[in-house]
């Protein structure tokens, strides 16, 4: 008699919970979309909605402090950054979009060097650290205590050990095979670890949703590196699942090296309550190549989706081409709608997708809208070699953009992302020129999902179902 009623208890307070959650859904879910799925999920099958949504839910990040938005100091200083670096020449893509999802303006004086796969990327960011004068500002994702990542550890504490100031982030759910020894041994040599536990927000893998993905590494406030690389022997082909990993990280001079660390910043004082805004230089060099760029930082403490408006804002500008190289392509229904209106305008719209999986689900949801974009003209190119990791937008002769965000909907709503965006065509014919090189290894796909095979036919549309959380 007692065990039933503890049973009956039990599924009382379950159902209490999952009512909780359901109007947590519905207050703070970042599409009405999303808001439906749980509360139907949680109302009518609580002994799963109740966990899941302890691991997926929660989709805004309240009271996370932007200071271009909510410091006066950074609000003038911004300001005085837009007078002395407004560019000098119109730019033929428009950049007011692009400057108010940032809530950072364009800026002249800039610079940017595409480093192709994880050797160039590293030989290039370790040469930077090495050259470090006053300090190193890193923040990965994923930071693993292997190879590489004993490589780096190994310049951090060398650069600390010159007197240079080194100051590191990785994320707790990204980073979470990572052993404290490793900290440990940062921390003794003088270089400042955030310690992940202690950070506001979501902190363990119990909660997998508003994770910072961003890679961030800015040396002396004169040069920095931002794209799709973590720290970790995969990235620089050394695992035999993924083989010759492809991936595009970017190194970046000028103004737009200031934007880079003033999120890295802001990203600093959320995990620390520690302003650093005396500390760093603030007046990187013009760069001779004077290109118009900026950086576009998106995450869910934005007051806009801007994830999702960076990528409508670059599909929509377009004339004549946008190719874009990510990972994951689960897009939300505008991304999607816009992407089938550029090809039905003609404009050669092109998706460079990894043949080869990481994660199942994501993968197989891409399946389920591919016949979609693929009616209105879209073509869908599946890179054959190796994995793939890019994060890459081409818009017509004079736009590209390099840095985290996937185009899926974990990247325009859950995680925290950047990407260096460049107006300019020396930029765009670079970055022209290295997909192009990837389409050459990829097979552009000519099969429906009907004529797909059957665990694809059965997974694409179940997968899709999870699209507000992949």
């Amino acid at each position: 008699m007692m065990d039933t009623k503890i049973v009956v208890l039990a599924l009382i307070v379950l159902e209490i919970v999952a009512f909780w959650f359901a109007w947590r859904a519905v207050s703070s879910a970042r599409t009405s979309q999303g808001a439906v799925g749980w509360v139907v999920f949680l109302i009518t099958a609580p002994y799963l909605g109740v966990p899941m949504y302890l691991f997926l839910g929660h989709h805004k990040f309240k009271h996370y402090l932007i200071a271009r938005r909510d410091s006066a100091e950074i609000i003038e200083g911004v300001k005085g950054f837009r007078e002395a670096n407004a560019p000098e020449n119109s730019t033929v893509l428009p950049v007011q979009a692009f400057e108010k999802i940032a809530e950072l303006p364009a800026a002249r004086g800039n610079n940017m060097t595409l480093l192709i796969d994880g050797h160039a990327t590293f030989d290039a960011i370790f040469a930077a650290i090495d050259a470090a004068e006053t300090y190193v500002l890193v923040q990965f994702y994923i930071l693993r205590d292997d190879g590489l990542g004993l490589r780096l550890q190994d310049r951090l504490i060398a650069a600390a050990a010159r007197g240079v100031t080194v100051r590191l982030i990785f994320d707790a759910v990204g980073s979470n095979k990572l052993p404290r020894s490793y900290q440990d041994r940062l921390r003794a040599a003088g270089v400042q670890v955030v310690d992940p536990k202690s950070v506001r927000g979501p902190k363990n893998r119990f909660q997998i949703n508003l994770r910072n993905h961003r890679k961030t590494v800015v040396v002396d406030g004169k040069v920095g590196f931002t794209g799709g690389f973590n720290v970790g022997d995969e990235y620089i082909g050394l695992d035999p699942k993924f083989g010759d990993w492809r991936d595009t990280h970017a190194r970046l001079e000028g103004p737009v090296v200031s934007q880079l660390q003033l999120i890295f910043a802001e990203d600093w004082h959320w995990a620390t309550s520690e302003i650093l805004i005396d500390d760093l230089n603030w007046e990187a060099p013009h760069a001779p190549e004077d290109m118009t760029a900026m950086i576009v930082p998106t995450g869910p403490g934005d007051e806009m989706e801007t994830g999702a408006l960076f990528f409508f804002s670059a599909i929509s500008a377009a004339q004549h081409r946008v190719w874009i190289a990510s990972p994951y392509f689960v897009p939300d229904t505008d991304v999607l709608t816009a992407l089938i209106h550029a090809a039905l305008r003609g404009v050669d719209v092109r998706i460079l997708v990894p043949e080869v999986i990481d994660h199942t689900i994501p993968w197989l949801a891409a399946f389920a809208y591919f016949d979609e974009i693929r009616a209105a003209g879209v073509q869908v190119w599946r890179y054959k070699p190796s994995f793939m990791h890019q994060k890459v937008v081409l818009v017509d002769d004079d736009f590209a953009a390099i840095g985290t965000t996937n185009l899926d909907n974990r990247s325009f709503r859950l995680n925290f992302e950047a990407m260096a965006a460049f107006f300019d065509p020396r930029a765009a014919a670079a970055t022209a020129r290295m997909l192009e090189s990837d389409f050459d290894r990829a097979l552009l796909l000519d099969k429906t999902l009907a004529e797909q095979p059957w665990r694809i036919r059965v997974g694409a549309p179940i997968s899709r179902l999870f699209a507000p959380v992949l």
